[in-house]
């Protein structure tokens, strides 16, 4: 018997491929990448990573609290930018959602293919609700 339990919610864009859009595993959350995808049109919400990586955190938070959690029990992160340049404008975007005392655990890196020519893509794990 398998402990995986597949997260969906139609306020995230849909999988681009084979994936969910998180899993739920051992007392934790695995959000899949999240682009700057707004899922009522299914295209990227801006043009700026600034704005891609806004919507992509806001889309973060969706799957979250349909996994009965939020971005206070985020323990780890990973933002891939196309340009690492943009680090600066996505970190001031990164710092408005993860506000409490304990900031996840973290890494950023440059210089990426990401699909549908998006600028940022974020990744986290957090601890799932105990219920």
């Amino acid at each position: 018997m398998s402990n995986l339990q597949a997260v969906a919610t139609s306020e995230a864009p849909a999988a681009l491929g084979a994936y969910s859009q998180a899993v739920k595993a051992n007392g934790f959350v695995f959000v899949s990448g999240q682009l700057g995808i707004d899922p009522a049109t299914g295209e990227l919400d801006g043009v700026t990573a600034a704005s891609q990586a806004a919507r992509a955190l806001k889309n973060i938070t969706n799957i979250l609290a349909a996994a009965g959690c939020g971005v206070e029990q985020v323990c780890r992160a990973t933002i891939y930018l196309r340009n690492v340049e943009d680090f600066k404008e996505v970190d001031a975007e990164y710092a408005k959602v993860f506000t409490g005392d304990v900031k996840p655990a973290r890494v950023a890196f440059g210089n990426n293919m990401i699909p549908k020519g998006a600028l940022v893509e974020i990744d986290v794990i957090a601890v799932a609700s105990q219920n």
